[in-house]
């Protein structure tokens, strides 16, 4: 008797940018790359919130991790986020990740504490502190660290805009030289 053998897909859940803010992020972007950084960003196409990296899991996995999404998000109706704020990971002193970030009263965090709280029935850990942020770049040394902070702090109140969320995506993400490639596994609406 042959057993099969189970694939793994690293895979995260995401809310997926609106297509006309993107050219506003890319202009936060524009900002960073007039200075001589050494900065890999967010291609335009990748730009999402992630509400949950579950890295690599069996593909059998798909099914339960749906299952989970389907039960917390009946709860859900489409919401407004509001992007604006620019921020860095960790912190100012030790710049890793360049994000945008959103109001505080959004109901993203409520989205992603329930979630949580399902996918740790599967056995993934729960999240320690969410943050809800956009990334759009990572810094991969501490060339330029002033001018990088400097433009951090001078964007530091940017509004980018509204966007309503009316669906979440289960994405597979594939690593390549180039950088990851994502594509949809699954599609939620809500309602």
């Amino acid at each position: 008797m042959k057993v099969k053998e189970s694939k793994t897909v690293r895979s995260f859940l995401a809310i997926e940018l609106k297509e006309d803010l993107v050219p506003k992020i890319l202009d936060v972007q524009k900002e960073f790359k007039k200075i001589n950084a050494n900065i890999k960003y967010v291609p335009s196409e990748n730009l999402h919130f992630t509400l949950k990296f579950f890295g690599n899991i069996d593909e059998d996995m798909i099914e339960d991790i749906s299952n989970s999404v389907e039960k917390v998000i009946k709860d859900y109706s489409s919401f407004d986020l509001n992007i604006k704020d620019c921020g860095c990971f960790p912190n100012k002193n030790v710049i890793k990740v360049l994000w945008l970030g959103l109001d505080e009263g959004s109901p993203i965090k409520d989205l992603q504490k329930d979630l949580d709280v399902e996918f740790k029935k599967l056995g993934f850990k729960k999240e320690r502190n969410f943050i809800s942020h956009l990334t759009i770049g990572r810094v991969k040394s501490p060339k330029n660290k002033k001018q990088i902070r400097e433009t951090i702090e001078r964007l530091e109140n940017i509004e980018i805009g509204q966007m309503t969320v009316s669906r979440i995506c289960l994405k597979k993400s594939t690593l390549t030289p180039q950088g990851p490639i994502y594509e949809d596994i699954k599609i939620f609406e809500l309602n």
